[in-house]
């Protein structure tokens, strides 16, 4: 629940609310288009890669997200705070240091694929890698698969 007292004297809760909404949606800009921009060879052939194995394992066209993520499908989410909003199940955006891939189901329960995945990093929901040739993309298949199994059954609701 918002705090009404945290508002400022002059905003509605409803102002609160949409300040506090996400900013990155879904565009009409198309995927090949910002693809073949990208200037750095190598991550752009890596960058098609994980396009068709994503779309392969989501069955879903690439949309645009904002200026530069690409995202596949989407899930309802609500929290306890009564936030909700639809999100995409899996995507990437090619970075200046590295092509990030978002597994929107964290990492948790993955110990032990993302021993075998290669070179990486990860964030909450980010996994970093450098480039596609120092990953698994067998083993980044079943993780991106797993992740939305994780995701699509009763959608997701969090506490917090």
């Amino acid at each position: 629940m918002i705090l009404l007292d945290k508002l400022a004297s002059n905003q509605t809760r409803q102002e609160y609310i949409t300040m506090s909404e996400l900013k990155t949606h879904p565009t009409p800009q198309p995927v090949d288009d910002f693809l073949k921009g990208i200037t750095d060879e190598q991550k752009r052939r890596d960058c098609f890669a994980i396009l068709a194995l994503m779309k392969e394992i989501t069955k879903a066209e690439p949309v645009m997200w904002g200026d530069n993520i690409i995202g596949f499908g989407s899930y309802h989410y609500s929290y306890a705070s009564g936030r909700e909003g639809d999100w995409f199940l899996t995507g990437f955006s090619p970075r200046k240091q590295n092509l990030t891939l978002y597994i929107m189901s964290g990492f948790d329960q993955y110990e032990s694929l993302l021993h075998k995945l290669g070179k990486h990093k990860t964030g909450k929901s980010c996994l970093y890698i450098n480039k596609v040739q120092d990953i698994d993309l067998t083993v980044l298949r079943e993780l991106i698969q797993r992740s939305i199994a994780n995701l699509q059954p009763n959608q997701q609701q969090f506490s917090i």
